[in-house]
């Protein structure tokens, strides 16, 4: 079962196009084995080639870079770039959607170490041509740009749709404001600053205007000059790409009508990239947290950065791991597409992008094959142990719940085992925990009941309540 973005229909054979040659033995074994977020205890590991979890989770073109001992050790591209079209190569494009803003990021905290920015100053002192408008739910708690790039600053506009090309794309200030042909809600404090985090879409878009004010360019200019070029990210950028670039894919398989959306909040979905690209990016980072010489940041800034502001959060990535082996990460998708970029502090670190909207698990599950096999603490599958089900648990909990409010799934009895699945998906089993909390091998979430008609689903930190639909 997917949480976010359900599959729905298998693919016609992919094509698989190899890049950067590698001896290591290892590749081989993730292109024949590519393992579950979830194995049985005592059952032996599943058996899944690459290519079969592509079909299964509608991706066409799959792109891998990955980070050993601080460079990039090999690339792999699999698949294909549009319907009808190229192999995926190591420098087809793909949208980055919200990693788009780990690389905001990295120019943001270019300023604050150029001492043009202040992290805890009111980002109004910065901001020239829009203003963040005054809300009595922040009075006293200004809003900041460590509190916007940490989520923390209480702005809404979680996600952007994007835009249909050949149609109407609204300005940078339309957008701020939600004026038409805008298709989100005016950029506004709808929290008090500093008192949760709640992840913000809108306050990167606070941050692109920001940049562009303090800097006197367009946001896509300076980001080209100040980070992406330095970076050597050559096959980066903001407009859209011309040549070599991926098409997305939705979850029953068909491609995105007009091939991709448009994304004018470029700080928080707009960039083009590639995994190897973004794989500079990790190494420029772990390079600065190791304050080596020339490094892109200064090793303070690095350090803020990555510093925890709410568990699991930092500036801009997703944070964890033993003191000792500290990790930071990035997921981001659009409509078709799907990625996920994730590094230790020093060492290894992988990038996976795709040009389906089930890529999302597809990544994960990638991540999670290549932290088994390269021994890596963390990221690697969960072992959990199943129990029998009694018939009084069997006639319990099959019928339809709802999450999320729009968003729903289905758990039907099948013999002495209940199965669950989302609209249009495949069913899948549903193993027992105990006689109240149950998972799938496909993700690592727990259905836990406290009773017949409610409960939540347990992804990781984020915790989720359902209700049955009656």
């Amino acid at each position: 079962m997917s949480l976010y973005r359900p599959a729905l229909l298998a693919l016609a054979a992919l094509a698989i196009a190899a890049a950067a040659p590698s001896s290591d033995p290892r590749i081989g074994q993730l292109e024949r084995d590519v393992v579950p977020a979830v194995l049985l205890k005592g059952a032996p590991v599943p058996h899944r080639s690459l290519k079969e979890a592509m079909v299964k989770a509608h991706v066409s073109g799959l792109s891998i870079a990955f980070i050993h001992d601080g460079r990039i050790a090999w690339t792999r591209a699999y698949g294909i770039a549009c319907d009808g079209g190229a192999a995926v190569t190591a420098r087809t494009r793909f949208q980055a959607g919200s990693i788009s803003k780990s690389i905001a990021t990295l120019g943001a905290m270019r300023l604050v170490d150029a001492k043009r920015v202040a992290l805890d100053a009111d980002v109004n002192r910065y901001l020239k041509t829009w203003k963040v408008p005054t809300s009595d739910i922040a009075a006293g708690s200004p809003v900041t740009l460590r509190g916007l790039l940490s989520h923390t600053a209480g702005v809404n506009g979680r996600a952007y749709p994007g835009y249909a090309r050949g149609g109407p794309v609204p300005t940078l200030l339309q957008i701020l404001d939600g004026v038409p042909p805008a298709n989100t809600a005016p950029v506004r404090v709808t929290l008090k600053p500093g008192a949760q985090w709640s992840y913000s879409g809108g306050g990167y878009t606070i941050v692109q205007a920001m940049i562009g004010d303090v800097t006197g360019q367009r946001y896509s200019a300076w980001m080209q000059s100040a980070v992406l070029t330095p970076l050597a990210m050559r096959d980066s950028g903001y407009e859209e790409p011309v040549a070599s670039h991926a098409c997305g894919h939705g979850n029953d398989g068909a491609q995105v009508p007009g091939g991709y959306h448009l994304y004018p909040e470029q700080a928080a979905a707009g960039l083009w990239t590639t995994p190897s690209d973004l794989a500079r990016a990790l190494i420029a980072t772990q390079r600065s947290i190791a304050g080596a010489k020339g490094a892109f940041l200064s090793r303070a800034a690095a350090t803020t950065m990555l510093e925890t502001v709410r568990p699991g959060h930092s500036i801009g990535f997703d944070v964890g791991g033993a003191p000792s082996a500290r990790w930071f990460r990035k997921a981001g998708d659009t409509e078709g597409f799907a990625s996920l970029m994730v590094a230790y502090g020093k060492g290894d670190g992988v990038v996976v992008m795709t040009n389906g909207s089930g890529g999302s698990a597809l990544a994960e599950d990638v991540v999670r094959s290549l932290a088994r096999l390269y021994g890596w603490p963390d990221f690697q599958p969960r072992v959990r142990e199943a129990i029998a089900l009694p018939e009084s648990v069997l006639t319990t909990y099959p019928g339809r719940f709802i999450y999320d409010e729009r968003a729903r799934f289905d758990i039907v009895r099948k013999g002495n085992m209940l199965e669950v699945a989302s609209p249009g998906e495949t069913p899948e089993t549903l193993y027992a925990a105990s006689a109240t909390e149950f998972f799938t091998l496909s993700q690592d979430v727990s259905f836990v009941f406290d009773g017949p008609d409610s409960g939540h689903l347990r992804l990781g930190s984020n915790v989720i309540p359902f209700r049955r639909d009656k």
